[in-house]
Protein backbone atom coordinates (compact mmCIF):
# COMPACT_ATOMS: atom_id res chain seq x y z
CA UNK A 1 0.00 0.00 0.00
CA UNK A 2 2.77 2.49 0.81
CA UNK A 3 4.54 1.62 -2.46
CA UNK A 4 1.38 2.21 -4.52
CA UNK A 5 0.77 5.47 -2.74
CA UNK A 6 4.38 6.54 -3.31
CA UNK A 7 4.16 5.66 -7.00
CA UNK A 8 0.91 7.61 -7.35
CA UNK A 9 2.51 10.60 -5.65
CA UNK A 10 5.53 10.27 -7.93
CA UNK A 11 3.25 10.23 -11.00
CA UNK A 12 1.49 13.36 -9.73
CA UNK A 13 4.82 15.07 -9.18
CA UNK A 14 6.02 14.06 -12.65
CA UNK A 15 2.78 15.42 -14.14
CA UNK A 16 3.11 18.67 -12.17
CA UNK A 17 6.74 19.08 -13.23
CA UNK A 18 5.84 18.33 -16.84
CA UNK A 19 2.99 20.86 -16.83
CA UNK A 20 5.13 23.56 -15.26
CA UNK A 21 7.90 22.86 -17.74
CA UNK A 22 5.46 23.09 -20.66
CA UNK A 23 4.01 26.32 -19.27
CA UNK A 24 7.49 27.81 -18.79
CA UNK A 25 8.55 26.86 -22.31
CA UNK A 26 5.31 28.31 -23.68
CA UNK A 27 5.72 31.57 -21.72
CA UNK A 28 9.35 31.94 -22.69
CA UNK A 29 8.50 31.20 -26.32
CA UNK A 30 5.73 33.78 -26.25
CA UNK A 31 8.03 36.26 -24.57
CA UNK A 32 10.61 35.81 -27.32
CA UNK A 33 7.93 36.12 -30.00
CA UNK A 34 6.67 39.29 -28.34
CA UNK A 35 10.18 40.73 -28.24
CA UNK A 36 10.65 39.93 -31.92
CA UNK A 37 7.26 41.46 -32.74
CA UNK A 38 8.13 44.64 -30.81
CA UNK A 39 11.46 44.94 -32.60
CA UNK A 40 9.75 44.39 -35.94
CA UNK A 41 7.13 47.03 -35.07
CA UNK A 42 9.87 49.46 -34.00
CA UNK A 43 11.70 48.99 -37.32
CA UNK A 44 8.47 49.38 -39.26
CA UNK A 45 7.59 52.58 -37.37
CA UNK A 46 11.07 53.98 -38.09
CA UNK A 47 10.64 53.15 -41.78
CA UNK A 48 7.28 54.97 -41.78
CA UNK A 49 8.86 57.99 -40.08
CA UNK A 50 11.67 58.02 -42.65
CA UNK A 51 9.21 57.71 -45.53
CA UNK A 52 7.16 60.57 -44.07
CA UNK A 53 10.25 62.75 -43.68
CA UNK A 54 11.22 62.07 -47.28
CA UNK A 55 7.69 62.79 -48.47
CA UNK A 56 7.56 66.09 -46.55
CA UNK A 57 10.97 67.04 -47.88
CA UNK A 58 9.83 66.36 -51.46
CA UNK A 59 6.61 68.30 -50.84
CA UNK A 60 8.46 71.37 -49.62
CA UNK A 61 11.02 71.25 -52.44
CA UNK A 62 8.23 70.97 -55.01
CA UNK A 63 6.14 73.65 -53.27
CA UNK A 64 9.13 76.02 -53.28
CA UNK A 65 9.54 75.41 -57.02
CA UNK A 66 5.84 76.12 -57.61
CA UNK A 67 6.01 79.32 -55.55
CA UNK A 68 9.17 80.37 -57.36
CA UNK A 69 7.47 79.88 -60.75
CA UNK A 70 4.37 81.83 -59.68
CA UNK A 71 6.41 84.62 -58.14
CA UNK A 72 8.66 84.87 -61.18
CA UNK A 73 5.57 85.14 -63.37
CA UNK A 74 4.16 87.84 -61.07
CA UNK A 75 7.46 89.72 -61.05
CA UNK A 76 7.59 89.51 -64.84
CA UNK A 77 4.01 90.77 -65.11
CA UNK A 78 4.67 93.75 -62.84
CA UNK A 79 7.93 94.58 -64.60
CA UNK A 80 6.06 94.57 -67.91
CA UNK A 81 3.36 96.84 -66.49
CA UNK A 82 6.03 99.20 -65.15
CA UNK A 83 7.67 99.31 -68.62
CA UNK A 84 4.32 100.17 -70.22
CA UNK A 85 3.74 103.02 -67.79
CA UNK A 86 7.30 104.25 -68.24
CA UNK A 87 6.83 104.14 -72.02
CA UNK A 88 3.53 106.07 -71.79
CA UNK A 89 5.14 108.60 -69.45
CA UNK A 90 7.93 109.22 -71.97
CA UNK A 91 5.40 109.68 -74.76
CA UNK A 92 3.49 112.21 -72.63
CA UNK A 93 6.71 114.04 -71.74
CA UNK A 94 7.66 114.37 -75.42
Amino acid sequence: MDIARGEATEKELDLLISRRHDARVKDEGQRREEELWRESERRHAEQRRMANRLAWCAYHVEQAARHRAVLEALVGHHEEQARKYRHHQREEDS
